[in-house]
């Protein structure tokens, strides 16, 4: 009874803290968040589930994209009404738990902590720890595996391949991260379907009929299977011999109508194309302000925004039980390693426009719920304007003209020196991830969770886990 009521009691706090501020502030936007946390406190079983997935998208890089946009100008994601943070560590590899804590992971041991709710070491994909990279370890159940199983429809897009670490950790396991098609299975040995295992990452999610699969990563889908009763064909023809309806460029998804056969989406070799180019990254001051040069997406690639839509309208044909659909802005973390500011802030903002498809979705069903987060922190920093580069830290820098008018700077510093570790070098090297804390967004039932200080392992309860 002592629990219910210090909940109640908090819940009637934070009530009336929101609809305080609501009422000051007058706004729409202000008025709206007074409902979500409403809703928030009140009803914590959704019956749809949307999770976004910004890669490498910490504070600053969000910061960024809306910083550019125009400070007066909000974002998306700035509509959403519960907001907290996410430890994200891993563990290293050991004889048995308890495992020593990575503060710096990789991907795919994130992804696999939100996906099965349990610590592991990086490069593994939905499968426990073990005593080294090269062992396999236990799988693990999986936040859509389980949602197959209480009869939902379930999607994955992202930008990057569809088989990289993030889209990966839902529908598959296996030890390392790049043994994505039948030809990278070199490192997994074991795990090959000519082994008697589950096959690469490529194989694996489409042996999970999952109800739509969108990305990039057409390459890995065009090599051979090399065991088990589809060897000899594409991963392709596999699928298509499951009953998937393939497509390769934005017209055909758009012409995709038929929602009782699963589709798979393969847009681009590789990962997808960048939504905006600019300038390159410097040592020290950077080279002179310019803007972004956005639109640079190929025509024929859907953006992430329409392929959430579409995603979304292939996924709610059976409302009965509802669906589960995880979205990826993928080319965050890449741009970000690369020193790529205006691609960094590009896909930054895509990501953004598709969380405004769902937060529109949403609004018109109150039974799903959004939630938005990275798996890990990354190296931008937005710093001081300094035409002398004499205040700047030692790195790579890039200033950029704002839709204000103003310089923003961003600087890159967690890599970047030659051999002997004192020059920096001089074309930048991919820069690390960092170990802080993430940012977590939610709307919806069951977004109440996602207040104050957790850990990404949390997210798998919330997610329907």
């Amino acid at each position: 009874m002592r629990r219910r009521g210090v909940t109640a009691v908090v819940a009637l706090s934070l009530l009336v803290a929101a609809v305080g501020a609501g009422s000051a502030a007058g706004s729409s936007s202000d008025h709206s968040k007074d409902g979500a946390v409403f809703q928030a406190l009140f009803d914590r079983h959704p019956r749809n589930v949307i999770f976004f997935l910004g890669d490498g998208m910490g504070t600053q890089e969000i910061t960024a994209a809306r910083y550019y946009q125009g400070v007066r100008n909000k974002l998306n994601v700035d509509r959403m009404a519960i907001t907290g943070f996410d430890t994200t560590w891993s563990v290293k590899p050991g004889p048995k738990a308890p495992y020593l804590p990575d503060y710096d992971p990789d991907s795919a041991s994130t992804g696999s902590q939100w996906a099965t709710g349990q610590k592991t070491v990086d490069e593994r994909i939905s499968q426990g720890p073990s005593t080294a990279l090269d062992v396999p370890g236990e799988n693990l159940p999986t936040v859509l595996e389980k949602a197959q199983k209480r009869g939902m429809k379930v999607g994955n897009v992202s930008t990057a391949e569809i088989t990289d670490a993030t889209p990966a950790v839902l529908a598959s396991h296996v030890s390392l991260r790049g043994c994505q098609g039948p030809a990278d299975m070199a490192a997994c040995p074991k795990e090959t379907k000519a082994a008697g295992g589950l096959g690469s990452i490529a194989e694996q999610e489409v042996d999970h009929n999952i109800d739509v699969l969108l990305g990039g990563g057409r390459g890995r889908f065009e090599q051979k299977v090399t065991g088990g009763p589809d060897a000899g064909k594409t991963v392709v023809q596999a699928a298509q011999d499951k009953g998937f309806q393939y497509v390769t460029d934005a017209n055909g998804l758009a012409n995709v109508k038929d929602t009782r056969k699963p589709v798979i989406g393969l847009f681009n070799g590789g990962n997808m194309s960048l939504e905006w180019s600019g300038p390159a990254a410097a040592l020290g001051k950077g080279s002179a302000p310019a803007p972004c040069v956005e639109n640079q997406r190929p025509a024929n690639e859907p953006s992430l925004a329409d392929m959430t839509t579409k995603a979304i309208k292939l996924l709610e044909n059976d409302r009965r039980r509802g669906f589960f659909l995880q979205v990826e802005g993928a080319s965050i973390d890449k741009q970000d390693h690369a020193t790529n500011a205006c691609g960094q802030i590009g896909e930054t903002v895509a990501f953004d426009r598709a969380i405004g498809v769902a937060l529109d979705y949403q609004r018109t069903h109150p039974d799903t719920l959004v939630v938005v987060t990275a798996d890990h922190g990354h190296t931008s920093q937005i710093v001081s304007e300094d035409a002398s580069g004499s205040g700047l830290p030692t790195g790579y820098s890039t200033n950029l003209v704002s839709k204000d008018g103003q310089t923003l700077t961003l600087t890159y510093g967690t890599a970047g020196f030659g051999g002997d570790g004192k020059a920096p070098a001089a074309k930048a090297p991919s820069q690390q991830h960092t170990g802080t804390v993430v940012p977590v967004w939610g709307n919806g039932p069951g977004s109440l969770a996602l207040l104050g200080t957790n850990d990404h392992t949390d997210l798998f309860r919330v997610l329907g886990g």
